[in-house]
């Protein structure tokens, strides 16, 4: 049996800190922090992948594009996506690479810029529920929404947001390139959820508007590289039910179906933590043996080697 295969999701807190400027130069300095837990994880001989969120970069490049649009064209929403997994996989390639050589490994880490299939007819594009860019005040959302004509959504309790369709991921177009790449380095990959694309009839493709769930993307990428681990990384240490109320639990390891059942039970927000459980549990049920871990960055290492996180396992 070889080193175990880990695809690590990486939340939004681990590119961005709340209340610091959201400039690249104050992303780069959170991603170095980040690149060192990465790193150790890598040190301690998993073989690993990354997948990345993008919700508020992609919304600020859409937002910076559409500000500018008297000077210079408008970006279409799925050429925000494409620039966006290039700008973060930059900083996370850079800075996990200068934490590895420090480790006296010399690993490759390289960015894919990733497209992935979906339905063109998918129920998310009449729902949109996935959150992107800046919070807004509730006067400020129905301002916008009044003027611009987008859909602004109260997001979990921190203020309004725009949000947009997020289709499920069905393929990911670069997934042999991903295998090929694996034996020998990082990569990191369906960033942002992956570029969302339709496949039209002669088999060409075509980009469309909306943002795929990363955790759902980075499941995807999991099943396909037959990773061993999922792990989810977020702002909490565990998963909790009853979350923020006095009767909260926080949840160690946990079975398929006693996560559905919390579902059912409504637990869990849709903007947050219910694609990253959902994901969990599609990994855990897609073959025996596998498992899905959601805890947070500083308390990764920890998480695999069973001290800290919530398991999710058949």
């Amino acid at each position: 049996m070889g080193a175990k295969k880990v695809v690590i999701a990486l939340g939004g807190n681990a590119l961005q800190e709340a209340g610091t400027p959201a400039t690249a130069e104050a992303q780069l300095e959170v991603v170095r922090k980040t690149a060192k837990y990465i790193a150790d994880i890598s040190d301690k001989g998993y073989e690993v992948a990354i997948a990345h969120g993008n919700g508020p970069q992609v919304g600020r490049i859409v937002l910076a594009s559409e500000t500018a649009s008297s000077v210079t064209p408008a970006m279409p929403f799925d050429v925000c996506g494409a620039m966006s997994q290039g700008y973060i996989g930059y900083h996370i390639q850079q800075a996990l690479s200068h934490e590895l050589k420090k480790k006296g490994k010399n690993t490759p880490v390289v960015t894919l810029v990733t497209q992935v299939v979906v339905d063109k007819n998918d129920p998310g594009f009449k729902n949109p529920t996935k959150p992107i860019g800046p919070f807004y005040t509730e006067e400020e959302a129905k301002r916008i929404a009044a003027e611009k004509g987008y859909v602004m959504k109260e997001d979990a309790g921190r203020g309004w947001r725009r949000v947009v369709a997020s289709p499920t991921p069905i393929r990911i177009v670069e997934i042999d390139s991903v295998r090929k790449l694996w034996d020998s380095t990082i990569v990191i990959t369906v960033g942002g959820g992956g570029i969302p694309v339709i496949e039209k009839e002669d088999g060409s493709l075509e980009g469309v508007a909306a943002v795929i769930d990363k955790d759902l993307a980075a499941e995807r990428l999991a099943e396909d590289v037959d990773a061993d681990i999922l792990m989810i990384l977020t702002e909490v240490e565990k998963v909790s039910i009853n979350f923020r109320k006095p009767n909260q639990k926080d949840l160690d390891t946990i079975t398929v179906e006693e996560a559905e059942k919390y579902i059912e039970e409504g637990h869990f927000a849709a903007g947050s933590m219910l694609p990253k459980v959902m994901a969990a549990i599609n990994f855990a049920k897609s073959k025996p043996g596998k498992k899905a871990i959601i805890t947070s960055l500083y308390k990764a290492v920890d998480a695999l080697e069973g001290r800290a996180g919530t398991v999710i396992t058949m």
